[in-house]
């Protein structure tokens, strides 16, 4: 349904977005994440046609952006970071203003305000003034005309600022409702929304893409070592070098809470059994043992993290224990 094929973006001498190439797939739900400045906005900006390419070319279900803007604005709905409402309008008002310019009218136009307002939550401020909503309603009223029309194509810029907690559940709930009808670019800085929503994810830095995957596949990409914690009720004092010497570990680290260790194993080996034993025969307590994972945040700061404008080499788990070596 999107095809991005290097485009490039410059303003005068600065180079904004730099050969970009990426695709979702119809009722896909894509993740697109990068720090600020990586090029977010600036990619999203060409794919609504609200600016063009300076190089490269970008189609939304079959159209040109540069060259076909009309027929792509009517295939998607957005929704920009600050929802783009009227505060003078009530939400109906403003729903019927939005669904006009999209060309609805009569019973059309009524039942598809009616599938929002029911779909957000609305129904209890749909006459009063936007002026007057909290800033999640306004969010939600934001999102209701960008689906307003029933587009093909969602592209949602942090959907989920300004919501509380059950808002949120709530809003995530209803993007994981629209994959399979809808395609949806998803732009968030939340990384364990783009995790619970998303089945692919694009990571942006300093204008190019870095990686495209999904969340477990770039994971398993980029993991330099399995890693165990281990948390026991009764350690010696040599307990940290007696779980070195089990095969396959290569390092251990404490932790600031008291009997816990974390285990660096050689990538590919699952030592869980090995270290269980040691610690049952040594009579240490064993309270809990567990894998960790690598999660997208470790992948995304892995990925966009830069020194001297190179990515880093170095994994940064953050569900490593803070410590040092036993």
């Amino acid at each position: 349904m999107i095809e991005v094929q290097q485009i490039t973006k410059r303003y005068g001498h600065h180079t904004a977005i730099d050969r970009v190439s990426f695709s979702v797939a119809k009722g896909e739900v894509l993740a697109f994440l990068g720090p600020n400045g990586a090029g977010k906005t600036t990619t999203m900006r060409i794919l609504t046609c609200f600016m063009p390419a300076t190089e490269g070319k970008a189609l939304v279900a079959g159209f040109d952006c540069a060259d076909q803007p009309l027929e792509v604005k009517r295939r998607i709905g957005y929704l920009p970071e600050t929802p783009p409402v009227y505060l003078e309008l009530t939400v109906t008002e403003y729903l019927q203003f939005v669904g006009r310019l999209r060309g609805l009218s009569g019973k059309i136009l009524t039942m598809s305000m009616q599938r929002e307002i029911e779909r957000l939550g609305l129904g209890t401020v749909q006459h009063r003034l936007i002026g007057n909503l909290s800033r999640g309603y306004r969010q939600r009223v934001g999102l209701a005309q960008a689906l307003l029309h029933d587009p093909q194509i969602l592209i949602l810029d942090e959907p989920t600022v300004g919501l509380d907690p059950k808002q949120i559940i709530e809003i995530r709930e209803l993007i994981k409702n629209l994959a399979g009808s809808h395609s949806v670019i998803l732009s968030t800085h939340i990384l364990p929304e783009a995790t619970a929503v998303c089945q692919r994810v694009v990571i942006i830095s300093s204008g190019r893409i870095v990686a495209e995957d999904t969340p477990e596949q770039l994971s398993a990409r980029l993991r330099q070592s399995e890693k165990i914690s281990l948390t026991l009720k009764s350690p010696a004092p040599d307990t940290g070098q007696l779980l070195k010497s089990v095969q396959g570990v290569q390092n251990v680290f404490t932790s600031d809470a008291p009997g816990t260790f974390l285990l660096e194993c050689e990538l590919g080996r699952d030592a869980r059994e090995e270290v269980a034993r040691l610690a049952v025969t040594k009579g240490w307590g064993l309270v809990e043992l567990k894998a960790i994972s690598m999660t997208l945040e470790d992948v995304f700061l892995r990925l966009t993290r830069t020194e001297e404008g190179r990515p880093q080499d170095t994994v940064v788990a953050t569900t490593e224990p803070a410590g040092r070596p036993a």
